[in-house]
């Protein structure tokens, strides 16, 4: 009896947040579901579904879909907004935008790490906050919207919370994404990822430096600094293309 009741109790709970969830976070997107639990489906991390519950209820899914619609969506507006820039170019563009960090940062920007549902252990282990979960979270936030009111409501989405800055590369330079060119550049020759680890951290935590190093089956191939992390694991992939000689300077 105690059992059942404490059961109940976590079902209504994990209940009544995923409807907060919807009516805090229509307001942040400037989109309001049709369907609602397509929003809660895209906000369920697979670690806060118990064993009774099907995986198919995670966001996993929507997250996929919502890849697919990111990158048709990007392309299509990138290649009508700049009909001078060649494929070379709206590669790199689209890579600035459409990246793991960059995401994460967009999900921020609209408190999306506020609405993910996670385990518990998840969400004590900084979950909340990992680019990886941020990331994946907006992408099936984007399917989430595609299902529910089509193409046109995830295009309207994605042109103003993912890719408002872009207008400013039809007079601005676009500036080399060194950790996609490392990427590409391994993945294609050895199938090998880059490691960006923090070797050094300079300042009080309001004005940190950070020092990174990127290493490849253990190698390293360069260090940067700069006042994020970020900046620092670019500094240190634009080194390393140097040193391979993919980039002359």
């Amino acid at each position: 009896m105690i059992l059942n009741n404490i059961r109940r109790y976590l079902t209504n709970n994990k209940r009544s947040r995923s409807i907060s969830i919807s009516d805090r976070l229509f307001r942040e997107i400037d989109y309001k579901f049709k369907d609602p639990s397509l929003l809660k489906k895209a906000m369920t991390h697979r670690s806060y579904l118990n064993n009774e519950m099907k995986r198919n209820e995670s966001n996993e899914r929507l997250e996929f879909l919502g890849d697919a619609v990111l990158d048709l969506v990007v392309c299509e507006e990138f290649y009508n907004l700049f009909p001078d820039k060649d494929e070379g170019d709206l590669t790199k563009l689209k890579s600035l935008f459409v990246n793991r960090e960059a995401l994460a940062l967009k999900a921020r920007n609209i408190k999306l790490n506020n609405h993910i549902l996670l385990g518990e252990g998840e969400d004590q282990s900084g979950g909340r906050n990992r680019n990886t979960i941020l990331s994946d979270s907006l992408e099936a936030l984007v399917g989430a919207i595609y299902m529910d009111g089509g193409l046109h409501h995830a295009r309207k989405f994605i042109k103003k919370f993912i890719i408002r800055d872009v207008d400013k590369f039809q007079i601005e330079p676009i500036p080399v994404n060194y950790k996609s060119m490392l990427l590409e550049y391994f993945q294609e020759n050895t199938q090998s990822v880059p490691e960006y680890c923090i070797i050094n951290e300079d300042g009080p935590d309001h004005n940190k430096t950070f020092t990174v190093e990127v290493c490849i089956k253990g190698k390293s191939y360069g260090t940067g600094t700069g006042k994020s992390k970020k900046k620092a694991e670019q500094n240190a992939a634009h080194a390393a293309v140097v040193k391979i000689g993919l980039v002359n300077e």
